[in-house]
């Protein structure tokens, strides 16, 4: 068909009368919002430039949250800078390590007989609150530590939940809560205390406190365990925080065997508000794995 100059000036002048929030949306800018809180972390927009400029980019691709697990070991300045940007943006901040464990050294044994690791596990949480505050976070990840093969089982984890309890004493005041993180041993990191969301649940409900949730991190629960949703299902009332990431590889959904726009329909259903971290790699390299990554979500966010 051939368009008149009239068809085309009649077109422009439509075009004029497109509310702004749908030419921004057209844009690819931050009105066209997600329907949950998938947050991405520096690296998954590397070629956009640092970490607020990815920051950025992210907002206007739709991108409501932001995780950043190194965000402790960072200045005061910088954590107050991305604090600003986040803020700026409308964007909610995720979990960070609220202490970091020593992975080469197979540290800490939360469960073992000497309480020092303890202890230092519990100053590590007192001085992470300060690091919420700057970040307006709500969730921050620990880690319970590793196994210790001279102490049985049940022992160690009455001390996990003993120290999960005090740990909850000094953060629930802050209205923050610690998401504890369930680690697969098959292909990441053996050795670990925590290894099921399961376990995770059956040591949130011995803490007994509003500030000891888990931290559901689907890529590490489908090499343990599988049976996602039903887990998820079963063990709801003490899951604080998601993570996606798409097994094998541990890159985005689309990649692996994970149905995520299944979990993504059930989390729907449940009105989850919660952030999901996007707690994975990209596929592909550059600009065309960050294109990959975005349309991998919008796909999945359609269900």
């Amino acid at each position: 068909m051939t368009l008149s100059r009239r068809t085309l000036l009649a077109a422009g002048a439509a075009a004029s009368l497109v509310p702004a929030g749908i030419a921004a949306q057209r844009r690819g800018s931050n009105a066209a919002r997600f329907s949950l809180g998938y947050a991405p972390h520096e690296g998954s927009f590397a070629s956009r430039g640092g970490r607020i400029e990815q920051i950025a980019y992210a907002a206007d691709q739709g991108f409501t949250a932001w995780e950043d697990n190194e965000a402790a070991t960072r200045s005061v300045a910088e954590q107050e800078q991305m604090a600003k940007a986040l803020a700026q943006r409308g964007m909610t901040m995720g979990v960070f390590v609220a202490s970091m464990p020593k992975w080469a050294k197979s540290r800490p044994l939360l469960g073992a007989n000497d309480g020092a690791e303890r202890e230092a596990f519990l100053a590590d949480i007192r001085a992470s609150l300060d690091v919420a505050k700057r970040l307006n976070a709500k969730r921050m990840t620990v880690v319970t530590g590793f196994m210790d093969p001279k102490v049985p089982v049940d022992i160690q984890t009455a001390r996990v939940i003993d120290v999960m309890r005090r740990a909850g004493d000094i953060v629930a005041p802050s209205g923050t809560a610690m998401v504890m993180e369930p680690l697969n041993t098959r292909t990441n990191h053996p050795g670990v205390y925590m290894q099921t969301i399961s376990q995770g649940y059956a040591v949130a409900r011995g803490a007994n406190s509003p500030a000891v949730k888990i931290l559901a991190d689907l890529y590490h629960e489908q090499i343990q365990s599988g049976n996602l949703i039903p887990t998820l299902a079963t063990c709801w009332s003490e899951i604080g925080y998601i993570q996606f990431g798409d097994n094998p590889g541990r890159n985005e959904p689309s990649t692996g065997e994970i149905n995520f726009a299944s979990v993504v329909k059930w989390l729907k259903a449940k009105r989850y508000t919660g952030v999901i971290g996007m707690e994975h790699g990209n596929s592909i390299a550059g600009r065309a794995g960050e294109d990959r990554l975005i349309a991998a979500y919008r796909e999945i966010d359609a269900a």
